[in-house]
């Protein structure tokens, strides 16, 4: 069955069903004739907890129109939407439960394909991960970058401009009267962040998997490009559905490869790569630590957006969007991996645009930087492993051997960070615990403030440690998703103020420089972990959720047999 017969409520009369279902679809004003074409359904994420996200039902009519012009029949349902800011302790613990919404939704109502339509950060891996577990024919629609405000001849965008001006206030160098000035320019439109933080990496990332259309990535949400996107999304769904071309055609261990060279390239968000091994891993596909780092030696930076460059999103996508960066990483990407549309890479690409701003996407020859932008660390204190954004950090601080600065939680940070006693010094390592998944949700709290006495004294770096996430529009020399946990007794949890902490990036290594016995005798004094009494959802988090190592996806959610080793 197909269309809206398909997934009949069961009555143990199938003639019956089909009449039921007819009658109330005749009650939405469709004319007969329209019930028999496929169904695409659209899913929406409208919220006005989700700024980003405020033009979406202009969006979601562009892509109606796409659809009926194309033959199928448009069917619009909710799902729930996850606005960064707005979601406590943080949106990451609730990306799984919209990964189960969308899952559920697609595979319970009576749709030949989906158009995925949603932008900030957590949404788009979220749906893609429901979409690939439920199997259906799918196509993501993003809505696209924020444009750029401006404040006293500044060109300023969300969200690294809220960091660098917040970072000089705390600094004492921008006055109270001035930072609220500021906060009125930073986000303008509607959209996601303007830089090239998760959601814009995302966004890049999907269009690379080969699941979304070609240079639709970049276009910002309140350009026309956007709402022509929509219309071609729309149309192409029904073809996607005719043909029967399901998410696990096009996601292979090739196009997860060709991925990771794009985030190297891009200089994307360290979130992408929790986002990219929970969604590969509802595949049965993993990403490989080691070959991330191979990637990294041999992908060059082409795109230097903000926070590491001058540049925004809207750029990028005058510049040739992300076909241009494509074309340049050509002879480094599988392009005979097949895309949603049915053309392998290769024929997507084609010979490409006579002009690129040189500018925003750097030819091969000569790149931004040599070499990728992340770099997987392992070593005593992260044995699953640990996450920094070289292509963010100060190359002074890459070979670091400090003392240790511990906050042993999140209260304990914001209690003591800007203590004018802390005891603190440019040259020490500051650590947070119990910050990942398990410990407080994972939150972007490892962008650690600069201490405030530190920052007064003009200290705008220093190397950073935690088991959290950092937003990808932070820039620092900052090791994210160090694991296992602090929560779960990793070798984190065994840290201590003036311990001595080895960073290498050349080695890719991280080390807690602390004799094994000594260590011992901490893991045995450690309390036992409390747990409150939760209930619902959170208490689901609690008892299934993976490491970051794994995606932070739920157990459950993998394929099943076996869980899949490794992240």
């Amino acid at each position: 069955m197909s269309g809206i017969y398909r997934g009949l409520v069961s009555y143990g009369d199938p003639e019956f069903s089909r009449y039921l279902r007819r009658a109330f679809l005749h009650a939405s004003g469709r004319s007969p004739e329209s019930l028999e074409r496929p169904v695409i359904g659209i899913a929406t994420s409208t919220s006005d907890f989700n700024p980003c996200h405020r033009q979406q039902p202009e969006l979601v009519k562009s892509v109606a129109r796409g659809i009926i012009a194309a033959g199928g029949l448009p069917m619009e349902f909710p799902t729930i939407s996850l606005g960064e800011s707005f979601l406590e302790p943080t949106a990451m613990v609730y990306r799984n439960l919209m990964a189960m919404d969308v899952e559920e939704l697609v595979r319970a109502q009576p749709m030949d394909g989906v158009v995925l339509v949603g932008g900030c950060d957590k949404t788009v891996p979220a749906q893609l991960m429901g979409a690939f577990s439920a199997g259906r024919p799918a196509i993501q629609l993003v809505t696209g970058p924020m444009s750029t405000g401006r404040y006293q001849g500044e060109r300023l965008g969300a969200c690294t401009d809220c960091r660098r001006f917040w970072a000089r206030y705390r600094a004492g160098e921008v006055p109270e009267e001035e930072i609220g000035r500021v906060e009125r320019n930073l986000a303008t439109t509607a959209g996601t962040c303007a830089v090239m933080g998760t959601a814009s990496t995302m966004a890049c990332l999907v269009e690379a998997l080969g699941m979304a259309l070609p240079d639709s990535a970049a276009a910002p949400a309140v350009h026309a490009d956007r709402l022509r996107i929509g219309e071609a999304t729309g149309a192409a769904a029904v073809s996607i559905a005719t043909a029967g071309r399901t998410p696990d055609q096009i996601v292979t261990a090739a196009s997860i490869r060709n991925a990771l060279r794009v985030l190297l390239a891009i200089g994307g968000s360290t979130n992408a790569l929790i986002h990219l091994t929970a969604m590969a891993g509802r595949l049965g596909l993993r990403v490989d630590p080691a070959e991330l780092n191979e990637l990294s030696e041999t992908t060059p930076v082409l795109v230097e957006l903000k926070p590491t460059g001058a540049h925004y999103m809207e750029d990028l996508h005058a510049s040739g969007g992300l076909p241009a960066v494509l074309r340049e990483l050509r002879d480094l990407l599988d392009l005979s991996v097949l895309t949603v549309t049915g053309e392998t890479l290769g024929e997507r690409l084609g010979d490409g645009p006579a002009w690129v701003d040189r500018d925003v996407v750097r030819p091969l020859s000569t790149p931004s930087r040599p070499k990728g932008g992340l770099v997987w660390l392992s070593g005593s204190l992260a044995p699953s492993g640990a996450l920094i954004k070289r292509s963010a950090a100060d190359p002074a601080l890459f070979e670091t051997t400090g003392r240790a600065v511990v906050f042993t939680s999140l209260e304990d940070l914001a209690a003591r960070i800007d203590d004018p006693d802390l005891d603190v010094e440019p040259t020490d390592i500051l650590v947070l615990q119990n910050a990942g998944p398990l410990g407080a949700g994972m939150p972007e709290a490892g962008y650690l403030p600069i201490p405030a006495k530190l920052a007064r004294r003009g200290v705008r770096d220093m190397v950073r440690i935690s088991d959290a996430r950092m937003s990808g529009t932070a820039y620092g020399t900052i090791v994210l998703h160090v694991t296992p946990e602090a929560a779960l007794g990793g070798p984190l949890a065994l840290v201590r103020t003036g311990d001595r902490i080895r960073l290498s990036v050349a080695e890719a290594r991280l080390d807690l420089l602390v004799p094994p016995d000594e260590l011992e005798t901490r893991r045995a004094a450690l309390a036992p972990r409390r747990t409150p009494g939760l209930t619902g959802y959170r208490r689901l988090f609690r008892d299934h959720v993976l490491g970051a190592d794994r995606g932070c996806d739920f157990d459950f959610c993998l394929p099943a047999g076996e869980p899949i080793a490794g992240p």
